[in-house]
């Protein structure tokens, strides 16, 4: 026969061994429960809280419908010709924006020229941000010659203005679409995120993270994947969301001055450049086609601004 005291001591020691398992699993819980924090999710977070991000990818998103899909919203061809007879018609019922001198209904044309004016603007982005963040990480991470002659390429495009640049090669190029006009301003615009890419990197590659991955073996080409540019991109993708909008208004620029998106093409800077000379006459030829440029941009703008304050430390 056991004895009662062995028994009852087992007993006890079960009980306890059960209720401290029960509290380390208690306080273990809520540990599990946490999300590991990080830049990518605190600046996710703060997105979705941050009305002007919301208000600007709402009508990010809008514009981006409108010129995929631009008969969703109009039942006007805007590439059919015109009616003479309908020239320099101000708004009413038939025609919500008026008419232009063509005849032609300024409310679809000002649909259409949304797609131009999107593609230029995400086409060159998308260009510049590859181009610049791939030469700006191999000048930032090998150093020596490949920075040396990486950056005093980039300088040759870096000297010349977006603009002046712009209008000098299309002018060479003769007629002009979006593509071209992506090409040329992506062309003249990635030495600036080359620049910001390769001084990001520079400030990242001696950190703690990039000296353990090497430590423990591993290769360049996973280190710079895996651990710099990641920790490295971030002003990248600020910088390139504002610039969205700024390319945006640079194709409008060019297709004023006769050098960008031409005819039969339609563009909102095409549009106003039409208008300026009768702007007295027909005022809503310049006004319509303006405001929905000026929005597109805003939008853009503000989106970038947004997450601009994500990202940044220093502000949160």
């Amino acid at each position: 026969m056991r004895d009662t005291t062995t028994v009852g001591d087992e007993l006890t020691e079960t009980q306890t061994a059960g209720t401290s398992s029960a509290g380390v699993d208690a306080a273990a819980s809520p540990a599990k429960k946490e999300r590991a924090a990080s830049l990518w999710s605190d600046a996710m977070r703060d997105l979705r809280r941050n009305p002007i991000f919301l208000i600007g990818s709402a009508l990010v998103l809008f514009m981006a419908l409108v010129s995929v899909w631009p008969s969703l919203f109009t039942s006007v061809d805007a590439y059919k010709p015109c009616d003479l007879k309908d020239s320099l018609l101000s708004p009413s019922g038939d025609h919500i924006f008026g008419t232009d001198l063509q005849g032609c209904d300024v409310y679809a044309r000002s649909v259409y020229a949304a797609s131009n004016s999107i593609i230029v603007g995400i086409a060159t982005t998308f260009m510049v941000l590859v181009v610049g963040i791939a030469t700006g990480l191999l000048a930032g991470w090998f150093g020596g010659f490949v920075d040396t002659a990486l950056s005093r390429f980039a300088e040759i495009f870096f000297a010349v203005p977006l603009m002046l640049g712009g209008m000098l090669i299309m002018s060479g190029l003769g007629k002009g679409n979006a593509w071209t006009v992506s090409l040329v301003l992506a062309t003249l615009g990635w030495p600036q995120i080359f620049r910001i890419m390769r001084s990001s990197v520079l400030a990242n590659k001696h950190n703690d993270y990039v000296v353990a991955a090497r430590a423990l073996g591993a290769d360049t080409w996973r280190i710079t994947i895996r651990h710099i540019m990641p920790n490295a991109i971030a002003p990248v993708i600020v910088v390139g969301a504002i610039s969205l909008g700024v390319y945006i208004s640079a194709e409008a620029a060019l297709s004023y001055l006769g050098v960008g998106v031409q005819a039969p093409e339609i563009s909102w800077g095409l549009m106003v450049s039409d208008a300026q000379a009768r702007f007295l006459q027909a005022p809503h030829m310049l006004l319509f086609p303006a405001a929905a440029l000026s929005i597109t941009v805003l939008a853009f703008i503000m989106v970038g601004d947004a997450v601009r304050d994500a990202l940044d430390p220093k502000l949160r």
